[in-house]
């Protein structure tokens, strides 16, 4: 069974082709990586799957039955979809524990308080938040704003997460941290899709890695072979 099921997705922007034809399908509990250079269409990809864009052609089949590429975001987390941003933007003025619940509210239609409030505290248990819940989210420095993105994605309750760039700007310890989480995270059952640009995060994490340069897919396979692959190597890697 595919988990997810890219088929032939172009999204054009007037005469710029951002993503061209590209077709990948995802199983169920798979970490999948997703690299490739600036402007190579990867966001692009992650924005049709949640819905922040329509494709301009293709579809996106979730559990061979939803075809979630024409419905909004709101629908598409409701279906267990979430996803985080390469610029993270918490509600700075509301509390750690407050921007945990938006997730916790947004991700299920009817989640009432008390079951929400259950959710955001074990959600900030898991990420190691916790402790920090009343403080202000922006009190924080740019390595817990990114754990709190990770837990208010979280917090609705996923069955695929989205993982847009979550280790850029960290010092190698808290990359290390963060790629435990990672893989707590998939240990829970998650399906990941993950872009990065820290090759030792992607290639450490990754069961399979797809890459696109200029909208399309040039490469897929194990981290082993996308890093002896001349094509991702003279696009992307470098020697």
């Amino acid at each position: 069974m595919a988990f997810l099921n890219v088929k032939a997705c172009t999204k054009n922007f007037g005469g710029l082709t951002a993503v061209n034809k590209v077709d990948f399908t995802l199983k169920k509990g798979e970490l999948l990586g997703l690299i490739g250079p600036n402007g190579a269409g990867k966001t692009t990809m992650f924005n049709m799957i949640s819905g922040v864009y329509k494709p301009t052609s293709g579809e996106i089949i979730y559990l061979e039955r939803y075809p979630i590429h024409a419905l909004n975001t709101h629908k598409i987390c409701h279906y267990g979809i979430a996803r985080t941003y390469q610029v993270v933007k918490p509600f700075l003025n509301m509390s750690i524990l407050k921007n945990t619940l938006v997730g916790a509210y947004f991700g299920k239609r009817g989640t009432l308080k008390k079951e929400a409030t259950r959710i955001a505290q074990e959600v900030l248990e898991f990420t190691g938040l916790w402790d920090r819940r009343d403080e202000m989210a922006s009190s924080l420095n740019v390595p817990s704003r990114k754990r709190l993105e990770i837990a208010r994605a979280m917090a609705t309750q996923p069955q695929l997460l989205l993982l847009d760039e979550v280790m850029a700007g960290l010092n190698p310890s808290e990359t290390k941290k963060t790629m435990g989480l990672i893989r707590q995270i998939q240990g829970k059952g998650i399906t990941i899709i993950m872009i990065e640009h820290v090759m030792q995060a992607v290639m450490g994490l990754s069961e399979r890695i797809i890459v696109l340069n200029y909208g399309e897919i040039i490469a897929g396979g194990t981290p082993k072979e996308i890093s002896s692959n001349p094509e991702v190597i003279k696009a992307y890697l470098g020697d």
